[in-house]
């Protein structure tokens, strides 16, 4: 499969280096053009780059990893009929005040489906540290494996994003539709703490909308 990356960041570069070794094609993008990126070709064995327009027409499934506030930016005319995988999360210092999750309205991923109405939108990757991509990363079935939630109101692109994410060495836990994905957003209990599938769907439920919890560091314990 070839997967198009809007962004080159942490996560960005994780998710590239877990599937180029899936056996997937993957081309990075950021907004200052490919001629800036000669660091991540070299770093990166395989990987592709140009700009997010190349990025997007280049996957069959689309990956955007790119600060919220700049989600608008993102080429909907590229991206028509396919399935997009949101990585984003809204830190207010960084992305200015939004309205609508100020005040628990809306979600991340609600917002650039919006902005994408002839996509499908799947929330995945925003809740895991960059570099525990690639050292949480297991085989199918191994007694340890980290799971990741993902949300989506797609069923079909929901269950692709669930099979690359077992491609890619996690398990899955349905977190509902994007009006739910909520629960694993920034300041949530599921964010970015290492859990398995029954920890992860304790974790969703436990969620409040309301309730911000601190900023959590890394958890390198699974439970």
């Amino acid at each position: 499969m070839k997967i198009g990356v809007i962004g080159a960041g942490f996560i960005a570069r994780a998710v590239a280096q877990l599937a180029l070794a899936a056996g997937h094609e993957v081309m990075l993008s950021n907004s200052r053009g490919p001629h800036t990126m000669s660091s991540v070709v070299s770093g990166i064995l395989g990987v592709q780059v140009g700009s997010a327009d190349d990025a997007a027409q280049f996957g069959d499934v689309v990956l955007v990893a790119i600060p919220l506030e700049h989600y608008r930016s993102v080429p909907a005319q590229w991206l028509h009929g396919k399935t997009v995988m949101d990585a984003n999360n809204y830190y207010p210092d960084r992305d200015g005040h939004i309205p609508q999750l100020d005040r628990f309205e809306s979600t991340t991923s609600r917002l650039l489906a919006d902005h994408l109405p002839h996509s499908q939108v799947v929330k995945v990757f925003n809740a895991i540290f960059a570099p525990d991509l690639t050292l949480d990363a297991r085989p199918h079935g191994a007694v340890d494996r980290r799971a990741l939630p993902v949300a989506a109101d797609d069923a079909a692109a929901k269950a692709v994003v669930i099979k690359l994410l077992d491609e890619l060495g996690f398990d899955a836990v349905d977190a509902g539709g994007l009006d739910e994905s909520w629960r694993f957003e920034r300041a949530k209990p599921a964010y970015c703490v290492a859990l398995n599938q029954t920890g992860l769907k304790a974790a969703l439920a436990a969620a409040e909308r309301t309730v911000e919890l601190p900023p959590v560091a890394r958890n390198r314990n699974r439970t």
